[in-house]
């Protein structure tokens, strides 16, 4: 695999390392439809590079990983078009969480919604001192994750902060993603980019067959504890075709106000 540019999700390949990026900085990476299929893409050819040992994720730009989906995108949404774009984004992360390469995610600034679910389908994350990570929907949009969304942040951070981070909308932010082994280090940002890669190149010294058994196997005991896919439709389809997600994508395009009427 060469180095390539997809546009708003780049790839360049150094030291056996492939690092894609999440390049909108002027909407703190926001991801579109095609920044979602352009990720899909790569994660299947870098899967077919066997040059590459491992894969970094990446927001440019300094103030993002992702921020989430791009809002205006949502603005005919109902419920069944919810359903289908959850399915749409379980897939893209899908092929992420199952590539058999080590995966590691850097996160600077805001790493929230659909960046929060790229972020947890990696092996490891590292981040700066500015992290923000979460999905604050209860307070934003009143939209739901799919099953699978949520059962992946439950495997990592537990039920209890699961329920902070969906229900309440907290962000957690570096010392307290630490502690709860969200990410394995905080690094400041001026040597955060040498020591990811230094970790990433490492892999290339490390047994291949091991590393892919010991990630596969892990992934089949997570898959096994993971409810259906289509578990949560019902809310999905509840949530997206509700007047308060209609009134809340108004207010992000329009900026007009609005209280929530839990219908």
């Amino acid at each position: 695999m060469s180095d390539t540019s997809k546009g708003q999700v780049d790839c360049r390949v150094e030291q056996g390392v492939a690092w894609i990026g999440f390049n909108r900085p002027e909407s703190r990476n926001a991801m579109t439809w095609n920044m979602y299929d352009t990720l899909a893409r790569l994660c299947q050819e870098v899967e077919a590079d066997r040059g590459i040992t491992a894969v970094v994720f990446h927001g440019c730009g300094g103030q993002a990983f992702v921020a989430g989906t791009d809002i205006k995108q949502f603005a005919d949404f109902d419920g069944e078009a919810g359903v289908a774009y959850e399915r749409r984004i379980d897939s893209a992360i899908a092929g992420l969480e199952n590539l058999r390469k080590p995966t590691i995610a850097l996160l600077e600034g805001f790493c929230v919604g659909g960046g929060a679910a790229i972020a947890l389908a990696c092996d490891f994350r590292y981040c700066t001192p500015s992290l923000k990570f979460g999905v604050p929907i209860a307070q934003t949009l009143g939209n739901c994750l799919s099953a699978t969304n949520v059962s992946r942040l439950m495997d990592l951070v537990g039920v209890a902060r699961t329920k902070e981070i969906l229900m309440a909308a907290t962000l957690i932010e570096a010392p307290a993603a630490a502690t709860m082994g969200l990410v394995s280090a905080v690094l400041e940002p001026e040597v955060i980019y040498q020591e990811v890669a230094r970790k990433a190149q490492a892999f290339a010294g490390r047994a291949p067959l091991t590393v892919q058994a010991s990630k596969e196997l892990i992934n089949r005991v997570l898959a096994h504890r993971r409810t259906a896919a289509d578990a949560g439709d019902d809310w999905v389809r509840a949530c997206y075709g509700s007047r308060d997600f209609k009134a809340a994508v108004g207010r992000f395009v329009s900026k007009t106000s609005f209280e929530w009427s839990g219908e």
